[in-house]
Formats: structure tokens, sequence, C-alpha cells
């Protein structure tokens, strides 16, 4: 793995599903040893909750969960496609809304979903649950630390940032 990886985790507002998924991957890379070596941060493709905190419903199944969500709503922007190694969507839909912002197909090639690396996964979308109820954001946290724990396996076992 080189030095210094960079991932962005992106979903629709980025105030429940991309911001779980930092948080999960901050965790996963510290229990795999790499959190010097890997960079995470998050975005959202929607531009209604630009500068809030994460959703307060997230932020407490988070936090029964024993995981801490930081961070302000941004939106993914130009610029990510340089800064960022791997940008992973949470659903179909925000593949398809950040690969038609890639600049170039080199940069489309790193857009991936999440749950790509996570084992056994049921599907490859992380539902989005700021509709829903409870059992939701529960879930999310769920997947996010199932898709988190298979990226930093994929990570540390020679896997590297995948092309």
């Amino acid at each position: 793995m080189p030095l210094v990886t960079r991932i962005l985790l992106v979903c629709l507002g980025n105030i429940c599903r991309s911001p779980t998924a930092e948080a999960a991957l901050r965790e996963a890379l510290v229990e795999a040893g790499v959190d010097g070596e890997v960079e995470v941060d998050s975005a959202g493709t929607g531009d209604w909750h630009l500068g809030s905190a994460p959703d307060h419903r997230m932020t407490s199944a988070a936090a029964e969960a024993g995981l801490t969500l930081a961070g302000r709503a941004r939106l993914i922007e130009p610029a990510d496609f340089d800064r960022f190694d791997l940008i992973l969507a949470m659903d179909r839909s925000n593949l398809t809304q950040i690969r038609a912002l890639a600049p170039d197909g080199a940069a489309r090639a790193r857009v991936r979903l999440f749950r790509e690396f996570e084992d056994g996964a049921d599907d490859d979308e992380v539902p989005d649950p700021y509709f829903g109820g409870p059992d939701g954001f529960d879930r999310v946290v769920e997947i996010a630390r199932a898709g988190a724990r298979g990226l930093a396996r994929h990570l540390t076992t020679g896997g590297g940032v995948p092309a």
C-alpha cells in the first residue's frame, strides 16, 4: 500500500450514509493498524444539507454502536478527482452522478460502489435511511462497518487501491 491512500465516501446529502461509512472506515483502519496511511473524507451529490452536521438520528444510531460521526456536509467537487485515489458511492444513483462529473476515463474508473468490498453483501447499495424508521439507521451502521472492514482488509492484504 502506498504511504498515503486517499478515499472519499459519497452519498446523497452527506449527513447519513457517507459520514457513517467515513467513521466506520476510520475505525477499521485503526483496527488494521494503518490509520496513519489512509486519508478518509466524505461528501454528497446533493446540496440540500450543505454545512449541516450529520443527521441526529444517524448520529444516535452510530453512537449506540460506538462510532462518532463528525464533519459538515459538503458537495463532491471537481478537485476531488485529483485529491482522492478512490471514490466510493453508497448507491448506483450516486455512482452515476459521480461518474458523470469525472473529468476523464481514468477518474471514472476510480469511482466504485462501497459495498463491493463487503464480504457476503446481500446487495450492492447502502440503503438511504433518511425517510425511514430507526431500524434503517442501525442497518446503515452494520453495513458501513462490514464494508469498511472489507475495504481495510483489501488495502492491507496487498490489494492496494483498486484500479
